[in-house]
């Protein structure tokens, strides 16, 4: 079953980001997924939400979702992420 990742996200360093960004795009290519959503969020219905950007990733399953997440490529990401941005991941 397609399962997502969303990710609700603040960016703290411009250019950082972007790096993350372009090893993201990268390390995606052998999960074979594709980038459904990204960019501002417009707007808040009901409630508080401290982020301002949104993405939404479509893996064809949770285990490649997993395996994705898990991967060496994505792992070597993280500390660039975690300098450039404030986030939260979610997978549905």
């Amino acid at each position: 079953m397609t399962s997502y990742l969303i990710g609700h996200i603040t960016v703290k360093n411009d250019k950082l980001w972007q790096e993350y960004l372009t090893g993201v795009q990268e390390s995606l290519i052998p999960f074979k997924s594709k980038i459904i959503l990204r960019g501002p969020l417009v707007s808040v219905l009901t409630g508080k939400h401290e982020h301002n950007l949104v993405v939404v990733i479509e893996f064809h399953d949770q285990a490649t979702l997993d395996n994705w997440y898990t991967s060496t490529k994505y792992q070597s990401l993280i500390p660039i992420r975690d300098k450039a941005a404030d986030l939260v991941l979610m997978t549905y």
